[in-house]
């Protein structure tokens, strides 16, 4: 909130009837600005976070590749090269240990490239799509390591036409991922309720718990509600959150079904 403060005329002491007809006409003009000025700095602060943490997933990618598949994949080819060379000289018991060195290698590479896949795209969304991927994936994540398995359901009101962009089905998988966890882990809930529908020209995510919930203005949101907004501010989205001591929570989040479309 603003205030504009406008002084009298030299000489008098209250300002002058027409001056204030004109502070009037200019105040609805000078609140607009102010207000496109505030939303202006927050979108180039959300997008400066953005390309942030997008050159920081770059960098954990490169150095993945560079330090642990590259290497592996050089040890492979060192183990295959000395095999062909002791093989050629008749040890054939030589030759059986470093092929099935080799192999021991190859499962090794085979299991990164894999995991470096699912950081990238879960392949459960490509296989059962995004609602079959919540519902396989959320019933093995309360299966572990608790004690009173609460009970997960999920409710899809989609079109049967409505094919959802990449980018939303990867950027939804992951909030509901992130929501339920956090339910699961500081909640205890007993009921776990995800929504996905179509609302207009968005996709209406939401998770909704009846834990303990929490205070949102005692307790600051932490790591995985700031990656859950940046997921959903990527694509021009949003996520909120509301939560109150005994009545649960719940994380909502409207994500863009044409992202980009909107600055």
């Amino acid at each position: 909130m603003g205030v504009l403060h406008a002084m009298p005329r030299t000489g008098s002491t209250i300002l002058d009837p027409q001056d204030r007809v004109v502070l009037a006409a200019l105040t609805g003009p000078l609140a607009s600005t102010a207000q496109a000025v505030r939303l202006t700095h927050h979108l180039e602060r959300s997008r400066d976070r953005l390309v942030t943490t997008r050159e920081e997933e770059r960098r954990r990618l490169r150095r993945d590749l560079h330090d642990g598949l590259g290497p592996q994949l050089a040890a492979i080819a060192m183990t295959v090269d000395t095999a062909g060379s002791v093989l050629g000289r008749g040890d054939t018991g030589r030759t059986a240990r470093l092929i099935g060195a080799a192999a021991d290698q190859t499962a090794e590479a085979i299991a990164d490239v894999r995991r470096l896949v699912r950081g990238l795209r879960p392949p459960a969304l490509d296989e059962l799509g995004l609602v079959g991927a919540l519902t396989s994936g959320l019933a093995a994540t309360a299966a572990v390591d608790t004690d009173e398995v609460p009970s997960i359901t999920v409710h899809a009101e989609l079109g049967s036409s409505l094919e959802l962009p990449a980018a939303v089905e990867v950027a939804a998988y992951r909030i509901v991922q992130e929501a339920v966890s956090n339910a699961l882990r500081h909640g205890g809930p007993r009921q776990v309720t995800v929504t996905l529908r179509e609302a207009g020209d968005d996709l209406a995510v939401s998770v909704t718990d009846d834990g303990t919930g929490f205070d949102p203005t005692v307790n600051r949101a932490g790591v995985g509600m700031a990656s859950m907004r940046e997921r959903a501010a990527e694509l021009g989205g949003t996520v909120r959150l509301d939560s109150a001591p005994g009545t649960g929570t719940t994380v909502a989040a409207l994500l863009p079904l044409r992202p980009g479309d909107r600055s």
